[in-house]
Parts: C-alpha cells; structure tokens; sequence
C-alpha cells in the first residue's frame, strides 16, 4: 500500500505522554510515528527502511531505535510536533469509499471526502468499498491498534439486507463457529428481523473482522449481500448521523469507554483478574451468608429494626415483586452505557421490612410472652390480674373469714 508524502500542519500526535507512561524509559521509533498519527507501525517499519526518518538528525536504517523525552524527530526532513491528547471521531462511510490512505486504482478514498479542517487521522480498522455505516477515526495509531485487537471484546454489530431464502436453523448454526472455505470463523450471531419481497434485513454480530467475513459466511448459506451497514463498533454506534457525516467523539467519553488504553492495562489480562476477581467475591459473599444464618440461628434475641437504606440518587430503587428483580438497573454512563452496581434493598436476615423477627401482629414483652397467649398464675395478693381474662378482684382468706 502507498504511504502519503508527510505533512507536519495535519499531523496530531496521540495521548500525552504521561497517559503512555513514564517519559524517560522512551518507546520504539515506530510506535512514535503510530501514536503520532501518521501511519501504521508497519508503515513506519517501511519508511524507516526507505530513509525517510531520522532522529536527532541521523537518518534510520532500522526499526531498532528507541526514542525518549527530548529527541528530535523527523519525517521527509521535516519534524514531528510534539505529543497531544488522542482523539476519537465517528464517521458515516458512504457506500463508493475505500478506506485507504492512497488507492493503486485510483478510487476515491474516506479521507478526500473529510472536512477540510479535520487534522490528519487513520480509520480504526476498515470497511469494504460497497460496505457504509460507522468507521471510527483517530489522530493516534496506537489507539487505532489498541480497539482493533480481538482482545478488547467489542462487538461490531451490522444490518444487513440480503437476497434469498433465509433459514433460521442455518443462521442459529453460526454461532457455534463456522469454518469457510478451510477458514476457521468466531461465533457469529444472525438473527432474522423481516422479510421484505424476496429480499430479507437480518442483524449480524461478531467480535472479529476478517475480511469480507459477512459476506462470504452468507454466500455459504447460499444468501446474496446486497446492502451491509455497520451500526455499532463496541460501545459507539452510529445513531442518527446521516451520511457522510462526521462527528468528534468528547473526550471525556473516549477516557470512560476506552479508559484500559489510557492505564496501559492489557485487555487480555485484565479478562482473566476480573474473571478471578468474580470468583473470589463469591465465595466471600457465600461464606459471609453462611455465616449470618448460623448467627441467626444461635441467637433467640430479636432482631433490631434498621432504617432500610436509601438508593443512591439517580438510581432505580429495587422492584418488590420478585426476589431475582430486587436490584433495581444501575444509573447509565455517558452514552447510554450502565456501568456500577444498584444498591441493594434486600432487608437483612432476621429483619424483614424492618421488623423485629417474631409472628405478624403480635407484641413482644420484656420477660414475658406475647399478648394473646395461655394465663400465667394468678396473683396470691389483692388486685386484679394483669392477665386474668377480666374477671373480678379475688377475695383474700379473712375476707371469706368475715
């Protein structure tokens, strides 16, 4: 693929250094001219080998080059600027576009068609020539690469219309895996939304991006894609943006959503801690109720009456009717993402709506039993009975006597 000539007025570096870590123990020259936005990693490999860059005013032979705080950079004689925030645009890829920086055939490309006052940006991933929808765009390479990798676990989600007669049981197969032609495909789920004539909109999901995937899976199943649009690609969607449109995502959005780029966490390892992390909390949660029914057990002392705790501001507060909605829907992130826990309104053990344990509609005395129950003995002395069932004062003996 060609590579673009280098112009230093377009060119937007990527997150700050300190977002990428410790300024002083430098990244490889190549990862420097990714997060600066110019090009590929692999591209940058190519330049270096054709002599186009140069550090510190020595011209590169080798990708082998480690660049710190201070150095100064060139590309094409002419020097990079230094490092901004990244930056995050969703754009609506018409049908007719490649998404390359030069076409060999001359075709028109995503990047002709931008706004003239867009700084210079690369495509998170790409989108066939006859394929339209959401197409992310940034200033910074090593983002670009950062939501591209399979490990991030984000779901590009597609309408698709398509010719043919759709089987139902063939598309519930896909999710197992299909293999293609001698390639082996991740599950895919296709769900058929409605038939329109002879043509049918289905809505497709899947978590990679092989090249022309859709499209071949359909043909195996005998379907003609005639129209694909990309709705989704992870937690950006596509919304009303009308075609052609482009629009900069907030940046404190991109910092939510994309906030593992920004900690140089590892998708994959962070997978598995929080996978361990579930585990260890239930066991904690089981072993701590388990505990608490063998206190209620022990103990014949009612329970205090607690306040029930109020739900946190802006949160649903638990529905009552069933014990598995008890938990009402966490407050909604920037873009309609839910992200924490609910508080919860589960009474404690032994204290149901905030009520000392005992039966419904009966009054615990101190020492005593409850009201309603058998008669104690009855008092020796004169006076009445604190519970004898309203008959009258007894008579003592020498009143008889009398």
């Amino acid at each position: 693929m060609d590579t673009p000539d280098f112009d230093p007025s377009k060119a937007m570096p990527g997150a700050a250094d300190a977002d990428a870590g410790e300024p002083d123990a430098g990244e490889r020259i190549a990862k420097r001219l990714a997060r600066a936005g110019l090009c590929s990693r692999r591209d940058a490999e190519r330049w270096i080998t054709d002599g186009r860059v140069a550090v510190n005013g020595t011209t590169l032979d080798s990708p082998a080059c480690v660049v710190r705080s201070g150095d100064v950079v060139q590309v094409d004689g002419k020097v990079i600027p230094e490092p901004e925030p990244a930056r995050l645009w969703r754009y609506y890829k018409p049908s007719g576009l490649v998404t390359t920086a030069r076409d060999e055939k001359g075709r028109t490309t995503v990047f002709e068609r931008l706004p003239p006052d867009m700084p210079r940006v690369i495509s998170v991933g790409r989108l066939d020539l006859t394929t339209e929808g959401l197409l992310l765009l940034t200033n910074d390479g090593e983002l670009a690469r950062f939501l591209e990798l399979p490990a991030t676990g984000w779901t590009r989600r597609y309408r698709v219309r398509v010719f043919g007669e759709v089987n139902e049981v063939k598309l519930a197969e896909l999710a197992k895996g299909p293999t293609i032609d001698g390639v082996k495909y991740g599950p895919i789920e296709a769900v058929l939304d409605r038939i329109q004539g002879r043509n049918a909109w289905l809505t497709v999901s899947l978590k990679e991006g092989k090249n022309r995937e859709i499209r071949k899976v359909m043909e195996a199943l005998d379907l003609q894609v005639n129209r694909l649009i990309r709705v989704a690609y992870g937690p950006f969607q596509l919304g009303k943006l009308e075609e052609s449109a482009v629009e900069e995502v907030p940046k404190r959005v991109v910092r939510e959503q994309v906030s593992r780029f920004f900690t140089g966490a590892d998708p994959a390892e962070e997978g598995k801690a929080k996978g361990a992390g579930k585990t260890a909390a239930a066991k904690a949660a089981k072993s701590e109720s388990a505990g608490a029914e063998g206190a209620k057990g022990r103990s014949a002392a009612p329970a205090k009456a607690s306040k029930p705790r109020d739900a946190k501001a802006g949160w649903a507060k638990a529905e009552p009717k069933a014990a598995s909605d008890r938990r009402g829907p966490a407050k909604p992130a920037s873009g309609g993402y839910a992200s924490g826990k609910a508080a919860s309104s589960k009474p404690a053990p032994n204290k149901p709506d905030g009520k000392p344990a005992g039966k419904p509609g009966t009054l615990t005395l101190k020492g005593g039993r409850p009201g309603g129950g058998k008669p104690g003995p009855k008092p020796r002395g004169g006076g009445a009975s604190s519970e004898g069932g309203g008959r009258g004062p007894e008579r003592t003996r020498a009143d008889r006597r009398r």
